[in-house]
């Protein structure tokens, strides 16, 4: 009887095994595609940074201290003597800073689409040559992998 027995639990486990065996393993393609879906990618795992603030362990702290450290820096360098006596109704303009994974900066200005009262290329020429020499900026990052991020920030050129 134990042989009996014996052969058939045998048996059933070599008919449930093949069947183990039967379901086909998803391609690369489709783990590929499941993977995707789940990145969001329109955020970062970490935001842009600058050594001084990269010391703060709380993520959002680390995001205020680089977009404070960034704005100040525009705002002070701005504020010399170029847009504020060029421009004297502008009291503040936006910048779109673009952080690139190699670390390097662009600043664009940002202006009303109807607006034709400013010199857009004089603006954006003074950007250029005011917004140089800042500290290098740690690229946002991604799944481990440094990312372009591009954000717009309000600087304000009169503080009166």
């Amino acid at each position: 009887m134990s042989k009996n027995l014996f052969v058939f639990f045998f048996f059933s486990l070599a008919v449930s095994s093949c069947q183990l065996f039967d379901k086909k393993a998803p391609s690369e393609d489709e783990l590929l595609q499941k993977e995707l879906k789940k990145i969001d990618w329109k955020k970062v795992d970490a935001f842009p940074s600058i050594d001084a603030c990269d010391v703060l362990t709380d993520e959002a702290q680390r995001k205020q201290c680089f977009f404070e450290y960034l704005t100040q820096t525009i705002q002070e360098k701005l504020s010399v003597d170029t847009l504020a006596i060029l421009y004297p109704d502008i009291d503040t303009i936006e910048v779109k800073v673009t952080v690139f994974p190699d670390s390097s900066l662009q600043f664009e200005p940002q202006f009303p689409k109807d607006s034709v009262a400013y010199d857009k290329i004089k603006i954006d020429s003074i950007l250029h040559a005011k917004l140089i020499d800042l500290p290098k900026v740690n690229p946002a990052i991604k799944r481990g992998i440094p990312v372009k991020t591009q954000f717009v920030l309000p600087v304000i050129l009169k503080t009166e």
